[in-house]
Order: structure tokens, then sequence, then C-alpha cells
């Protein structure tokens, strides 16, 4: 092992812990938030994405290529929200060998319930502390990283020109 490590100058630790450290307390806040209507931080996700699917439904592969989880996970999360009738899980009609994830009408009502609580602990705890061209400089920096990161395809907002939309 001939390669010498290339350890972070003090301004890339600072990037890199001051990053951290906002993410986590980040996380923590909006899924405090997120509680108090009942759901997690994971139960927020699924609903979202199941809510701008086409049908309101997508592949358990799909769901967890977008939520960036394994398929464990994915069913496993998939089998607690059925369990409070937020989704329902259903065979492919084209290919039984492949589960979907379906919004339920109550996994829509909490998503509406939810929303504006998360979407105005984005604002507190976010946006309203950044001005418009640090939030640019902040999608030029996720458009930068992502694709390094994984096959995943960019988010949608994230894509050249599209304005995005939801939270």
């Amino acid at each position: 092992m001939s390669e010498q490590t290339q350890w972070l100058d003090q301004d890339e630790r600072r990037a890199w812990r001051g990053y951290v450290a906002m993410s986590e307390m980040l996380e923590a806040r909006l899924g405090q938030d997120l509680r108090k209507a009942g759901l997690s931080s994971a139960d927020y996700t699924v609903l979202v994405l199941l809510s701008e699917a086409p049908e309101r439904r997508l592949g358990l592969g799909e769901l967890g290529a977008e939520a960036q989880w394994s398929k464990s996970r994915v069913s496993h999360q998939i089998r607690r929200m059925q369990e409070r009738e937020l989704v329902e899980r259903t065979e492919d009609a084209d290919d039984p060998r492949r589960a979907r994830a379906e919004l339920t009408e109550r996994g829509a009502e909490a998503l509406r319930a939810a929303a504006p609580l998360h979407v105005a602990g984005v604002r507190r705890y976010f946006l309203d502390h950044l001005t418009r061209e640090q939030q640019v400089q902040l999608v030029e920096i996720a458009r930068s990283v992502l694709p390094h990161l994984g096959p995943a395809p960019l988010p949608s907002e994230l894509r050249e020109g599209d304005g995005g939309g939801g939270a």
C-alpha cells in the first residue's frame, strides 16, 4: 500500500464537519416535527414518492432506488406502513414476481396533514437562513456530488431546467 492518505486541510475539515452537523441536526428536527403528525421520516419519504408516482403506485425496486434504500429496508418499511393502512402492497399484474406499493386514501390523508408541518420546518430550520444565491449554489453542489455517489438518477428537482415544487 504505497498510496498515502491525503488528509483534509483546515478549510476542507470545516466544510465537511459543518455539513455533517447541519445534516444530522436538520434531519433530527424535521423528524421531530413529523412525529407530531404520527409519521417517521421514512414514512414521509414513502408517502411523498407514492403521491408523485403515476396512479400513486411504484414497484418496490423503483421505490428503493428513489429513496436510496436496500430491498430489505423497503420491504420492512412497506410492511409497517401497510399494517397502519397507509399503503397497500400488491403484486404487479405484468410480473407476479414484482411487488408494488400503492398509496391508500388513509396514507394520502396522513401526507396532507404532515406536509404543512414538514414544509414549515424546511423553511424555519433551513431555507429561511439561506439567500437565493446560496440556494442556487446548494443545487449546483448537489449536481456536482450526486452523480459520483451511485447509479441512481438525479432527483427531478436537480435536473437542468426543472424547477421542482414539492417537499
